[in-house]
C-alpha cells in the first residue's frame, strides 16, 4: 500500500508539472498532408520526409506517434533557375559512410517537364542532419530522365533504382553505384508496365522503388504501379533471389496483382509511394504509404502518411494486407524494454 501511495503521488506531481508520456497508440494519417513519404529509423531517431514542391524539410522524433510535434528544418530551398529549380518532389534521407544524403526529384522551370526531370543529390557531414551545410552535389548521372531515386546495398555493393521514362511510359531501372552521387555507364530496365492495373489513370507508370530484404532468401524491389491521381494507384512487387545478380532482369519475378491496394471498405484510396522501416527494437516490419481517405481525391495535396506493421509468409514474401482505417488506435513500433 505504503509503495502504491508513493507511486500514485508522484504521479500527481509529475502531471501537475506539465510532464507528459509517451502514447502507445497512434492513428493514422500521421499528418494531414505528406505525399511520397519516407522515413528511417536511425541511432534511436525516425527521421522523416516528403514531397513539400518546393523546398526540403526534414522531421525528427523518437516517437512516430508524435511525428506532428517534431523537431523539423527546412535543409534546402532551390535555385532561382537552373535544371533543380522547381517542382521538387519525393526526397529520402540516408546514412552513408557517416554522411548525410538526399536524394531527391527536381526539374528546370525554364523547361520543366517528365523529359527534364532528373534525380539530385544533396550531401552532409555534420553528424546532426538538422544542422550544418548541405552540398549540392548534382544530377545523378541516369542515362533516361526520371524520378524517385533510391538505393539499397547487396553483396557489399550499392545499387540505385528509379523510374525512368521510356518512351511513353515509366519503367524501373538499377544501375551499380561508383559513389553516392554517382552511377557506373551500364543502367538495365528491370521493369515495364505489363499488367492493366499498372496503366490506370490513362497512365503507363511503374515508379517509387524500394528495396525490401526478406527474412529467408528472397529480396524484393516494391513500387507504385499507375497514375498517381486514380484511385486504383497501387503497390506491385519484383522478387528475386538474394544469391542472384540485380542487375540481371531474369532475376526478378513480377507480382500478377497489386500487393497492396486501395480498400472501400475502409474508405483508403490511392495507396502508394511507400518505404520500409523497423520498429526501435529491430523486430517489427513497418510499411509507410501514402493515402487518400475518401474516392476521387486526386494527387494533391490531400494525400497524407499512413503506417502499420506487415508480416511475412511461410515462403519469406511480404504480406500487407489491407490499408487500416484512419483514427483506428494502432500499437506503436516496438521498443526495447
Amino acid at each position: 500500500m505504503k509503495n502504491l501511495t508513493q507511486y500514485l503521488l508522484l504521479m500527481v506531481v509529475l502531471l501537475s508539472a506539465g510532464v507528459s508520456y509517451a502514447q502507445d497508440t497512434f492513428t493514422n494519417p500521421l499528418l494531414p498532408t505528406g505525399p511520397d513519404p519516407w522515413i528511417t529509423h536511425i541511432n534511436g531517431h525516425y527521421y522523416y520526409m516528403n514531397t513539400l514542391g518546393n523546398r526540403l524539410k526534414i522531421w525528427r522524433t523518437d516517437e512516430i506517434n508524435n511525428l506532428a510535434n517534431a523537431d523539423t528544418a527546412t535543409v534546402w530551398t532551390p535555385p532561382v533557375e537552373g535544371p533543380n529549380s522547381t517542382l521538387i518532389w519525393a526526397p529520402e534521407i540516408h546514412l552513408l559512410d557517416g554522411k548525410w544524403y538526399i536524394y531527391y526529384t527536381a526539374s528546370d522551370k525554364a523547361d520543366e517537364g517528365d523529359h527534364n526531370r532528373w534525380v539530385f543529390v544533396l550531401e552532409n557531414t555534420n553528424p546532426d542532419p538538422l544542422k550544418g551545410e548541405w552540398v549540392d552535389k548534382g544530377k545523378v548521372n541516369t542515362q533516361y530522365s526520371g524520378l524517385d531515386g533510391s538505393l539499397f546495398e547487396h553483396k557489399g555493393k550499392r545499387y540505385f533504382v528509379y523510374s525512368a521514362y521510356i518512351g511513353p511510359q515509366s519503367v524501373l531501372c538499377i544501375a551499380e553505384m561508383k559513389n553516392p552521387w554517382t552511377i557506373k555507364k551500364k543502367q538495365v530496365p528491370l521493369a515495364y508496365p505489363e499488367y492493366e492495373w499498372e496503366k490506370m489513370g490513362g497512365r503507363q507508370i511503374l515508379e517509387g522503388p524500394q528495396y525490401l530484404e526478406g527474412p529467408k532468401d528472397k529480396m524484393f524491389l516494391i513500387y507504385s504501379a499507375s497514375a498517381c491521381w486514380a484511385d486504383e494507384y497501387s503497390l506491385g512487387m519484383l522478387s528475386a533471389a538474394k544469391d542472384s545478380d540485380p542487375m540481371n532482369p531474369a532475376s526478378w519475378k513480377r507480382s500478377e496483382k497489386p500487393v497492396f491496394k486501395q480498400s472501400a471498405e475502409n474508405n483508403v484510396y490511392a495507396t502508394g509511394h511507400n518505404s520500409f522501416f523497423k520498429s526501435p527494437d529491430g523486430t517489427e516490419d513497418w510499411i509507410l504509404y501514402h493515402a487518400n481517405t475518401g474516392a476521387n481525391r486526386g494527387c494533391g495535396w490531400e494525400r497524407s502518411p499512413r503506417a502499420q506493421k506487415f508480416t511475412w509468409d511461410e515462403n519469406g514474401y511480404p504480406v500487407f494486407g489491407v490499408p487500416v482505417k484512419p483514427n483506428v488506435a494502432l500499437p506503436v513500433p516496438s521498443k526495447s524494454i
